[in-house]
């Protein structure tokens, strides 16, 4: 059979083009087939009447390991960065109070202390888990007993003041899993990046990330436009009929279209949505994320994105970033009942800001549920591979990860060996 490449890659995502820098550097050929216009995925930025709207709110952890590796340099100059502040804001009993990490804010000690998001002890095992899960190797978390988020946190013995009033809205908002069921694994990783490094965004939005990472690929790489409608072999199939074929074939998207094209078992989805706003002014000066304290919902978190990167909004205007995750970013009227939310929290001010779009992700993440574990096959036989979050951490780390790691395998397999 003759290949038109040596690897042919579906999908530009994150973990697609992991996997392309890391054979193109070994000295492969690849061809990387994406059905959108431009690379990332989920990880992209508009431009919408002058502000920069990600698909859905995004951050970058500076902690991951995979994007120290990938920019190195400044550390990330090549990204400028804006960073949030270390802590979040917590609306609670119609206020909002400061909880700050008082190693990098210790002027927000007496705040921290004083915020009704649980009692002095609580707050005391809170610093005690930092410091647990900051210890050894990061993969080492990964082999604990497993449990949910909601029982690991039990078991460490917060209140549940302290789960329904902080750790509700904020591993709920990241893990996409209000209930907190997905693994204790997963969130200990997390948290060990939170807590070793900063929340940030691109001065260009998150899409800058695989904008960056697809320019180093060589001219010609990537094919913007092109739908992959079935696989035969190694060889997949265009949706106007064309075949690409490789030597190999690695399916690099998320985890539905993977199961889709390799008859695979769909992941279980956790749906995101998040409502954009234009406002006159910000409701919140300071760049931080404001939790959901009072559990009053569908906003789990609520971010002044402009406050934290200017370069989000116009001059003169401000950007609001409103983000639901789980069940509720499926609702049939979802800005109603998140405008009816904010109005009690920042007053009749919010009818008068403009929406500018709704983003609505079924598949946001795949559930990583206990018991939960990284090492998902990738190699599937035959010189067929897959890579994407949902072999790995539901993370951008873990997408880079499984890229990286398909594309060794990758490389072996070529080279006609299978050693590790």
């Amino acid at each position: 059979m003759d290949a038109d490449t040596e690897v042919v890659i579906v999908g530009a995502g994150l973990a697609g083009l992991a996997a392309a820098l890391e054979l193109t550097a070994a000295g492969r050929a690849c061809t990387v087939l994406e059905a959108a216009d431009g690379p990332g995925g989920r990880v992209r930025t508009d431009v919408v009447d002058g502000f920069q709207l990600d698909r859905g709110f995004q951050i970058m952890l500076t902690g991951y390991p995979e994007l120290q590796r990938l920019f190195p340099e400044g550390p990330f100059a090549e990204l400028d960065l804006r960073r949030f502040g270390p802590g979040a804001l917590v609306q609670v009993g119609g206020r909002r109070v400061r909880v700050a990490d008082p190693r990098r804010r210790p002027d927000a000690l007496w705040d921290t202390l004083r915020a009704p998001v649980g009692s002095l002890a609580d707050k005391v095992r809170l610093l005690a888990v930092v410091a647990d899960i900051s210890r050894g190797p990061a993969a080492a978390l990964l082999q604990r007993e497993d449990v949910s988020t909601l029982e690991r946190l039990r078991q460490a013995g917060f209140s549940e003041l302290m789960i329904e009033r902080l750790w509700r809205p904020l591993a709920g908002g990241i893990e996409l899993d209000p209930t907190l069921a997905v693994s204790r694994r997963r969130f200990d990783i997390v948290l060990r990046m939170l807590a070793g490094g900063d929340a940030a965004v691109p001065a260009r939005g998150i899409g800058a990330i695989p904008d960056l990472l697809a320019a180093r690929l060589p001219v010609g790489t990537v094919r913007f436009d092109t739908p992959v409608a079935a696989l035969d072999g190694t060889t997949a199939v265009l949706a106007d009929g064309t075949r690409v074929t490789g030597r190999c074939l690695v399916v690099a998207t998320d985890g539905p279209t993977a199961a889709r094209l390799l008859d695979l078992p769909a992941p279980e989805s956790l749906a995101a949505a998040c409502c954009w706003f234009a406002a006159d002014e910000a409701p919140v000066d300071e760049p931080y994320l404001v939790l959901d304290g009072d559990g009053t919902g569908p906003v789990r978190n609520l971010v002044p994105l402009s406050v934290v990167a200017a370069e989000y909004a116009p001059a003169g205007r401000a950007l609001v970033a409103a983000a639901v995750p789980g069940p509720d970013a499926l609702a049939a009227d979802l800005e109603t009942g998140v405008r009816r939310q904010l109005r009690g929290w920042f007053g009749g001010v919010v009818g008068s800001w403009e929406l500018l779009r709704v983003d609505v992700i079924p598949h946001g993440q795949p559930a990583q549920l206990p018991p939960f574990t990284t090492a998902q096959p990738i190699a599937l036989g035959d010189g067929r591979f897959v890579c994407g979050d949902h072999r790995d951490t539901a993370s951008s780390q873990g997408a880079l990860f499984s890229g990286r790691r398909t594309a060794r395998a990758v490389a072996r397999s070529l080279a006609g060996t299978s050693s590790p």
